[in-house]
């Protein structure tokens, strides 16, 4: 009876790692099956054990009710408390810690480690069913541990288990969204393997992602010591059969395994410390062995490897790599031998590099490709969901390719193409973006073509462009008045369509009403006349007179911009609001976005409700990363904007918003004044003067413009947007969705395909929830290239104080004061004065904007949506401050230089 019981307990709760692969997650971990399916490759050799499984785990915690009552408990805990985090595993831990493994599993383990014999020494590590997944690695977040006794084998396990619980990996569960009790901890039992050295292996470069790059580190003894950081590694660069790079390290110390179990620091002998622990040659053959693992899992991986001396026959593990049993990684190949002089390789794990950033899918044609992050000149570096993306990709002038859920376009033809002004454009827009591409082709990776030879010798001709426009405004409001009229009659018509019919209908609105606004000849011109004039300016009048940015000034409080009337029009709101104190006081504590309804029951809350609704019939399409469609519209979530009405109220007086407009005009005046008197006394003054003077006008009359189409395609897309949900709620009334908003993970063409069929697979959904989760924790490059590097710029500047800041100036201006790091509007509780710091402004932002002193943010460039606003309100602005919501601290005194572009931390 025992022996039956022992064999269904090794059936049950154990398994030799040559039965496992990778669809037994469940079962043995990430670890555990991972390490199974290496031992399947040809050519890899993985050391012989086994794994004690989930459901030894599982059987453990069934036996103690209160493991189990804690373990609750840690599901309510916030990530940030640390405390409770802390105590409460360390209480889950030592009870974990001194369990008894059951006896039957502790028998089954026993003969096991007979089997595998290595001289009673063994390697024991966990294997959670969390970790070393595709999207989360969960590297380091459980225990491992090295030359353990056969006698002390069992305890180790428990160790193992306990190790689910550590401060670090709760709180990293916390925070990716893993419950506690749907993670499960098997623990892999192998042979020990005393290396002559070790390190990891990456098959793609971890920092810049360049997958035609193989990164090796080596150090001599265990790779513990490495991958804890004990001890300095050598480090090699790998590209195409070649070793581009070495940095051979001083090597103090090793970390051996010591002779009682366990392991222990020993001196490198002197004469060692500097040589490489290897030869070229076996960085290659081990760069070849990554990249076949890479091949077998289909990705990009981070593998541990040892070197030992030639195989022991008499091991029991074998060889993996072919009938042979020769122990080659190569065979046929020609990439040599593992065994011999040179040492054989084995694998002691691989996973996923999950940090990343994916390549953009393109015509596999072999080429090299640049790409351009579209978040970036957006202003919305966020993860899009799949009906948001094909909507963009719908509305874009031209292809754009998804990765990250994110949208890049392809540049390497206009980089490719003969020096021009399409280079100096994007790198005075955005300096990094430019610096990244003159990076591309300095180093020769993108050759420009030269410029195509004139005809027999002959002069080109000057292509033809269109003639200018006049500076009239009368151009501007038909324009506008066009769109107007289009979004009117969109409005109308769009109700007379559902069903499938409607989806046609819409991609045939992006053609024909939206696009024209977007792309028209004529609305191009608009935008260009203005931008055109501003840089003429700043260029002309810096030589001129010395006059810095002097668009910035000239723009303040142009007509018809309306984002910037957008911020003023809320300051009217406030008005209406201010002296109702019971409305205020209501307002304050309003947490939900049904508040309007509830409004008329105070007195003053019918203007209240009124004026805010007022509001929202104008600018209630917009929100935070508006270009997202699928994004909540304050019209849908009005509470969004409570904190930025209240800050109005608190922060302003009455009448404050026609006091601003009127404000910025009278400075601009001024400023056109001063400077034309000042053109007017140098030689030639009266042409410099007079030329000055049409380009002030061009700006006045046309700048404004550059915000107008934007605010057309986001009027479009919200009746686009409750058209397509009433489709959504049919589609749930039949029960093809769950919910309303699961057509979001939907693309246009699979939204109107189930609505026509009346079929969706819900697993689809399922599957593209879990990646929009998994992309919201990328950041993506501002440049890309199809080899996966993400291509960063630098200012490259000597001209900063010491420790500021380096970024765009955007709007002109000095100003000190208090930092506030915000990352979301609808908390942006903000003083008059204070400096806005955050990742990305859009014209959500624009009604926070009309009380702060400055602003700084990671993402912008010289013409982005919030720069304009700035300076159309006067506001220094230093935009494209790489890490900023990091590097100020929330509170921090801060100077923001507006005209030259930095920023300094004051305390």
């Amino acid at each position: 009876m025992r022996k039956h019981n022992k064999e269904r307990a090794e059936l049950a709760y154990l398994s030799s790692l040559h039965d496992i692969d990778r669809t037994q997650l469940a079962v043995a971990g990430g670890k555990g099956a991972n390490l199974g399916e290496l031992a399947r490759i040809d050519g890899v050799r993985v050391p012989d054990g086994f794994c004690v499984t989930t459901d030894a785990f599982d059987r453990v915690l069934a036996t103690a009710p209160a493991i189990g009552a804690r373990i609750e408990r840690l599901a309510g805990l916030d990530p940030d408390d640390r405390n409770g985090v802390r105590t409460l595993g360390a209480e889950i831990r030592r009870a974990l810690a001194e369990i008894t493994v059951p006896a039957e599993l502790a028998a089954a383990i026993d003969e096991q480690l007979g089997r595998l014999g290595a001289h009673g020494a063994y390697a024991v590590r966990s294997s959670a069913t969390a970790e070393d997944l595709p999207t989360a690695s969960f590297a380091g977040q459980q225990d491992s541990y090295l030359n353990v006794p056969g006698p002390d084998v069992c305890r180790h396990v428990a160790r193992c288990w306990a190790s689910l619980f550590t401060e670090r990996a709760v709180t990293y569960r916390l925070r990716n969204g893993f419950g506690h009790r749907a993670v499960r901890m098997a623990v892999v039992v192998q042979r020990m393997v005393v290396p002559r050295a070790a390190g990891v292996l990456f098959t793609a470069d971890p920092v810049t992602g360049n997958r035609k790059l193989t990164c090796v580190e080596a150090v001599p003894g265990l790779g513990e010591a490495l991958v804890s950081g004990q001890a300095n590694a050598d480090s090699y660069t790998v590209r195409d059969d070649a070793v581009l790079d070495r940095v051979v390290a001083v090597k103090q110390h090793a970390l051996r395994a010591a002779p009682g179990g366990g392991t222990e620091q020993r001196p490198v002998e002197p004469d060692l410390r500097r040589q490489p622990v290897l030869t070229d040659e076996q960085v290659l053959r081990l760069a070849r062995l990554g990249r076949r693992i890479e091949a077998h899992f289909g990705r990009p991986q981070d593998i541990e490897w040892c070197l030992t001396d030639a195989p022991d026959p008499t091991d029991g593990s074998g060889s993996v790599g072919g009938a042979d049993n020769s122990g080659s990684v190569g065979g046929a190949d020609g990439s040599g031998s593992v065994g011999g002089a040179e040492g054989e390789f084995q694998i002691v794990q691989s996973r996923p590099i999950t940090t990343l950033y994916p390549v953009p899918a393109v015509a596999d044609d072999g080429a090299y490709h640049v790409f351009l992050s579209v978040g970036h000149q957006q202003m919305m570096t966020d993860a899009w969901k799949p009906l948001g993306i094909s909507m963009w990709q719908a509305t874009a002038a031209g292809p754009m390719h998804e990765a990250g859920g994110r949208l890049f376009v392809d540049a390497t033809k206009l980089l490719a193409a003969p020096p021009g002004p399409w280079l100096a454009m994007v790198t005075r827009n955005d300096p990094l973006t430019g610096d990244a591409l003159r990076t591309i082709l300095g180093r020769g990776d993108l050759v420009p073509a030269p410029p195509a030879a004139p005809p027999s010798g002959a002069a080109a001709p000057a292509p033809a462009g269109p003639e200018p426009l006049p500076t009239d405004p009368a151009i501007v409001a038909e324009l506008v008045a066009r769109s107007s009229e289009s979004i009117e009659a969109l409005r109308r018509d769009i109700g007379t369509h559902s069903g499938a019919e409607l989806f046609d209908f819409i991609v045939a609105d992006l053609a024909d009403g939206l696009k024209p606004t977007l792309f028209g000849p004529r609305s191009h011109q608009a935008i260009m006349a203005g931008m055109d004039a501003a840089w003429w300016l700043n260029d002309h009048l810096a030589e001129w007179l010395g006059v810095t940015n002097a668009a910035d000034t000239v723009s303040q409080s142009v007509p018809g911009n309306v984002t910037a009337e957008m911020g003023l029009a809320l300051l009217d709101v406030a008005d209406a609001i201010r002296p109702h104190p019971e409305v205020v006081a209501y307002l304050e504590q309003a947490g939900d976005d049904d508040f309007l309804a509830k409004l008329p029951q105070l007195p003053g809350g019918r203007e209240a409700r009124d004026a805010i609704r007022g509001f929202l019939d104008r600018y209630g399409m917009r929100c935070p990363a508006e270009v997202d469609i699928t994004r909540p519209r304050w019209s849908e979530r009005p509470s969004m904007l409570l904190a930025a009405i209240l800050g109005n109220v608190k922060g302003f007086g009455p009448g404050a918003g026609t006091l601003r407009f009127e404000q910025g005009r009278r400075e601009a005046r001024e400023f056109e004044r001063d400077v034309l008197a000042r053109l007017r006394a140098l030689p030639d003054g009266a042409g410099k003067a007079a030329e000055t003077k049409r380009m002030i006008d061009r700006v006045r009359t046309f700048a404004g413009y550059r915000e107008y189409p934007k605010y057309a395609m986001i009027s479009r897309y919200q009746l686009y947007k409750q058209a397509m949900m009433r489709e959504a709620r049919r589609l749930v009334e039949a029960g093809v969705l769950a919910d309303a908003e699961d057509a979001h993970y939907l693309t246009l063409a699979e939204f109107q395909d189930a609505v026509r069929t009346g079929r969706l697979d819900a697993e689809l959904i399922r599957r593209r929830k879990a990646d929009f989760l998994t992309y919201q924790a990328l950041t993506p490059p501002r440049v890309l290239t199809s080899d996966g590097e993400a291509v960063t710029g630098a200012y490259r500047r000597d001209d900063l104080p010491a420790g500021a800041l380096a970024g765009t100036a955007v709007s002109a201006g000095t100003v000190e004061g208090r930092a506030r790091v915000v990352l979301d509007m609808a908390r942006a509780d903000l003083d008059p004065g204070d400096i806005l710091v955050t990742t990305f402004t859009d014209p959500s932002w624009v009604p926070v904007f009309v009380g702060i002193g400055g602003l700084v943010t990671e993402v912008g460039g010289l013409m982005t949506h919030g720069a304009v606003i700035a300076r159309e309100y006067g506001l220094p602005a230093v935009v494209g401050v790489e890490n900023a919501t990091r590097l100020i601290r929330d509170g921090q005194r801060i100077r923001v230089h507006g005209t030259d572009g930095h920023v300094e931390l004051l305390d």
